[in-house]
């Protein structure tokens, strides 16, 4: 004689949904994010994680990465302006009296419409150019999704921050227990480590 499973006495199967539909979550119950998974990294010797963070968060970017990838995203956006600016310059009959011309006009609206396409890639995808070349990419800090647009819009603003004490504020991630900035820190936001694509 068989009672069949132990775990649930009355003997009934726990209700299932119907072929071909998803299982319904209650109602009440909030969705639940979760960062990307990363494969295991090991820790340092005596690293802790950091307070406050969600569980199972990747590995933060470091400073020098952030670094890199602000300055790929400036030669990316500021390079072919200045460029076409030199050709203006190179092409001009007088160069010590030579005005902006074409190619420089070319290159400012070139600079403007990467800047927002940058800005763009990053709301939705949590990383610029310069973030996916160098494996970082920027998430909320409570749930680990992309921002969106307008508050990557805003973070970009509150760089501001970032500069008005003397620049202090680039430079907190490097003791930071977050490795945020002052704009990451209005903004809840994190810059964290992903694979490569």
């Amino acid at each position: 004689m068989s009672f069949g499973n132990p775990n649930n006495p009355y003997g009934q199967e726990a209700p299932q949904g119907q072929p071909g539909y998803p299982q319904q979550v209650p109602q009440g119950v909030p969705p639940q994010y979760s960062y990307p998974q990363q494969p295991p990294q090991p820790a340092p010797c005596g690293a802790r994680p950091a307070p406050g963070m969600p569980g199972g968060m990747p590995e933060l970017a470091h400073w020098g990465l952030r670094v890199g990838a602000d300055l790929l995203d400036t030669l990316i956006v500021l390079g072919p302006m200045y460029a076409l600016g030199f050709v203006d310059l190179a092409t001009a009959s007088d160069p010590d009296m030579a005005a902006p011309g074409v190619f420089f006009m070319v290159g400012i609206v070139y600079a403007i419409a990467m800047a927002f396409f940058q800005l763009f890639k990053e709301g939705s995808t949590g990383q610029t150019t310069g973030k996916k070349a160098l494996g970082i990419s920027l998430r909320r800090e409570a749930d680990g999704r992309t921002c969106g647009f307008g508050l990557a819009l805003v973070r970009k603003l509150a760089h501001i921050l970032d500069s008005l004490p003397c620049h202090i504020g680039w430079l907190w991630p490097l003791w930071d227990p977050k490795k945020q900035t002052f704009a990451d820190k209005v903004c809840s936001t994190v810059v964290i480590r992903v694979s490569k694509r």
